[in-house]
C-alpha cells in the first residue's frame, strides 16, 4: 500500500521552526541591524497596542518590550532580498556535515552526554539527533542571532511580506516576556525572529518549549543549552518520532532504476523496494522499518536514500528535503558512522567535488585564501580565483575550471 505524508500524521504547516532557515545559509552582505526613526512605523506600534490588549499582553509588558526597539531597515532589507537559492544536495551535505561540523558534534556529544541521555530518556529523541539539529541550526549554539526580537518581529509586522504571521509572532513573543522566560534585553535571534540554540519562532516555543533544568524559565537562549534541546526533542516527540528507529539510511539503485518511483510521494514496503533491486550501499539486506521512500535528489547515478517514518518527522522542523537528508547524515555522521559511499558526477565544470577540495587548497598554499576546503564554491573562492587569474595573466573569470586546477598543479 502507498503511505502518504497525510498517512503519517505530518503536515508541513505544524513545523517551520525557523522562519528563515534552512540550516545551510547562503552567504548575505551585512546590513544595519539598528533601529532608525519611522513615523509610520510609530504609528503601526500605536496602533498594535489595543491589538495586542486584545490578545491578553499588559500594558506593561508592552511598554517594557518596546523600550529601546524601533524600526530595522536592514531587517526589511533581508527580507525583500531573498532571491531564489539552491545548492546542489552535493554541496549542501558538503556543508551540513563537513568535517569541522562532525567532529564539533562528536565533541558536543560527549560534552553534553549526561544531559543528552536524560533528554533522550524523557523523550525518546536519539541523542545525536538532536545533536545534528543543534549543529545546522546554529553551528552548536556558536550562531544564535543577536537581533532584538522584538524589534525584528514588530518591523516586518509593520513593513514586511507577511504582515500577519509575523504579528502573530510580535505576540507570541510578548507572551513569552509575559510569563517570565526571558527579559526584552536577552530576547535576540534571527532577523526573522528565530531563536535560541536550535532556532525556534515564537509560536512554536510557546506549543513546544520545556523548562528541562528546572529552574522555571524555559530558557532556550542561555549559554546552557539544556532547555534548547529538550525542546528539540520534545518537538520531535510529539511530532511522531519513533526511538530506536532510523530516519533512513544511503541505498545503493541498480543500474536503469526508474527515476520515477522516486520521491517523497511515492512509499513502498521494504520488501517491494529490496524486490526493484535496492541495496544498503555499505551491504547485506535493508533494514525494515514500515513504508518508506527512496529520494534521488541528485539523480539516479549520485547518492540515494530509503527513508521511513522519522524522515518526515525531521521535516516537521523544516520542510526541505535537502534539510531532513543533511539532519539524517549529520547524525549517523556524529554517531560515528563514515561519509556517503556513493559519489557525485563532476559539475558542470567537469570538476569533482575532490577537485574543488584540491583547487581551494592550492589556492590558499599559493597566497588566496579560500578559508577553508569544503569543495563548495562560494564568494571566497571566487575572490580567491580571481587573483590568482589576476596575478597570473589569465582571464579573470573569477570561476574554477579544469584548466585552472592544472594550472594551480603547475
Amino acid at each position: 500500500m502507498r503511505m502518504t505524508r497525510r498517512m503519517f500524521g505530518l503536515t508541513a504547516a505544524a513545523g517551520a521552526l525557523a522562519a528563515c532557515s534552512g540550516g545551510v545559509p547562503r552567504a548575505t552582505a551585512p546590513v544595519t541591524m539598528r533601529p532608525v526613526p519611522n513615523a509610520g512605523y510609530d504609528a503601526w506600534v500605536a496602533g498594535f497596542r489595543g491589538r495586542a490588549a486584545a490578545k491578553g499582553i499588559s500594558p506593561e509588558v508592552m511598554a517594557r518590550a518596546f523600550r529601546g526597539a524601533g524600526y530595522l531597515p536592514g531587517v526589511v532589507e533581508r527580507d525583500r532580498n531573498q532571491t531564489e537559492f539552491t545548492r546542489s544536495l552535493e554541496d549542501y551535505l558538503a556543508i551540513a556535515a563537513s568535517d569541522e561540523r562532525v567532529s564539533t558534534g562528536r565533541a558536543m556529544l560527549q560534552r553534553h552526554g549526561a544531559v543528552l541521555r536524560q533528554i533522550e530518556d524523557r523523550y525518546g529523541v536519539e541523542s545525536r539527533v538532536v545533536c545534528a539539529i543543534w549543529g545546522l541550526e546554529s553551528r552548536y549554539g556558536e550562531r544564535r542571532g543577536d537581533v532584538p526580537a522584538v524589534s525584528a518581529l514588530s518591523t516586518l509586522a509593520y513593513d514586511g511580506r507577511r504582515g500577519a504571521f509575523f504579528e502573530s509572532q510580535l505576540v507570541a513573543a510578548l507572551k513569552i516576556l509575559q510569563a517570565g522566560d526571558v527579559s526584552p534585553e536577552r530576547m535576540t535571534g534571527s532577523w526573522a525572529g528565530a531563536m535560541g540554540h536550535t532556532q525556534f519562532i515564537p509560536t512554536t516555543y510557546l506549543a513546544y518549549a520545556v523548562d528541562f533544568a528546572g529552574d522555571g524559565r524555559r530558557d532556550i537562549w542561555s549559554d546552557d543549552p539544556s532547555d534548547a534541546l529538550a525542546s528539540t526533542a520534545a518537538y520531535l516527540s510529539r511530532s511522531g518520532w519513533r526511538h530506536g528507529q532510523p530516519w533512513g539510511l544511503e541505498v545503493a539503485l541498480p543500474a536503469g532504476f526508474d527515476a520515477g518511483l522516486t520521491g517523497r510521494g511515492s512509499t513502498r514496503s521494504v520488501a517491494a523496494w529490496q524486490a526493484l533491486g535496492v541495496r544498503p550501499a555499505a551491504g547485506g539486506v535493508l533494514p525494515d522499518h514500515g513504508e518508506a521512500a527512496v529520494l534521488a535528489p541528485a539523480g539516479t547515478g549520485a547518492p540515494a536514500f530509503l527513508v521511513y517514518r522519522n524522515y518526515w518527522v525531521i521535516l516537521r522542523y523544516n520542510n526541505s528535503e535537502k534539510y531532513g537528508l543533511g539532519i539524517g547524515h549529520l547524525s549517523d555522521r556524529i554517531g560515528g558512522a563514515g561519509p556517503l559511499r556513493g559519489t557525485f558526477p563532476p559539475d558542470a565544470t567537469g570538476l569533482t567535488l575532490a577537485d574543488r577540495k584540491e583547487l581551494q587548497q592550492r589556492l590558499t598554499r599559493a597566497g588566496f585564501d579560500t578559508e577553508g576546503a569544503d569543495g563548495v564554491i562560494g564568494d571566497k573562492t571566487r575572490v580567491a580565483v580571481a587573483g590568482y587569474q589576476r596575478k597570473y595573466g589569465l582571464s579573470e573569470t573569477g570561476e574554477p575550471s579544469a584548466a585552472l586546477l592544472r594550472h594551480l598543479r603547475g
